[in-house]
């Protein structure tokens, strides 16, 4: 018994260390998540440096977070770290589509392919809303090169056919990415349709006032 009972202390040591550890990186993680969405608006509001700044700064804590938790893996695979690193990458491919500029990698970003591939499926979200911002200013092209770059992502994503298990829920992040890549089409062929009438109906008065 008296063995068990020094096997039992150092579990609990352990599971103290761990909670610890938990505790220290857990306001980090709310910081990294704001940091992102920060990041995020200040994309569609075409702050671009700024974004940048703030992603700067979310890589930071991402390491900070990783330090601390990577002595102990039941609390770095909990899902919390996992959910900022999957916000992270989010904003850094939402980033780049709209810019124009080369993906980064899972390697650069330090994440493995599940959390960038669903990281990948929630960019399209966002790429939905920067199509129909650019509608709204009847920014037509702009939008169809955003519909473009999404249907492109979503097809990559269609073509990952792994259990759950090893995607983390990928199939689910899919089937929304693929909505999201739905309505942007069905909004803008709407827009361009109304347009078009609108130009009609034009021509139509000019030719009879002109009559």
């Amino acid at each position: 018994m008296d063995q068990l009972q020094e096997i039992a202390k150092n579990i609990v040591d352990n599971f103290e260390l761990a909670d610890r550890a938990r505790e220290k990186a857990l306001p980090l993680h709310r910081q990294a998540i704001r940091g992102c969405s920060l990041a995020i608006r200040a994309i569609h509001r075409h702050e671009i440096e700024t974004a940048k700044e703030q992603l700067q700064k979310v890589g930071q804590l991402l390491q900070n977070i990783d330090e601390i938790l990577k002595p102990y893996p039941s609390v770095w695979y909990a899902g919390f770290f996992q959910d900022a690193q999957k916000e992270f990458v989010e904003a850094n491919l939402t980033l780049a589509l709209v810019t124009d500029s080369p993906l980064p990698t899972p390697e650069t970003l330090n994440v493995d392919g599940a959390v960038y591939l669903n990281g990948l499926a929630e960019a399209v979200g966002e790429l939905q809303r920067h199509a129909h911002d650019f509608m709204r200013h009847d920014q037509i092209e702009e939008s169809e090169k955003l519909l473009n770059k999404m249907e492109e992502a979503l097809f990559i994503l269609t073509s990952i056919d792994f259990p759950d298990a090893l995607t983390r829920g990928l199939r689910r992040s899919t089937d929304i990415a693929r909505g999201c890549t739905e309505k942007t089409r069905a909004n803008l062929t709407a827009h361009y349709t109304t347009k078009q009438l609108r130009q009609d109906l034009q021509e139509f008065k000019a030719r009879l006032v002109q009559g």
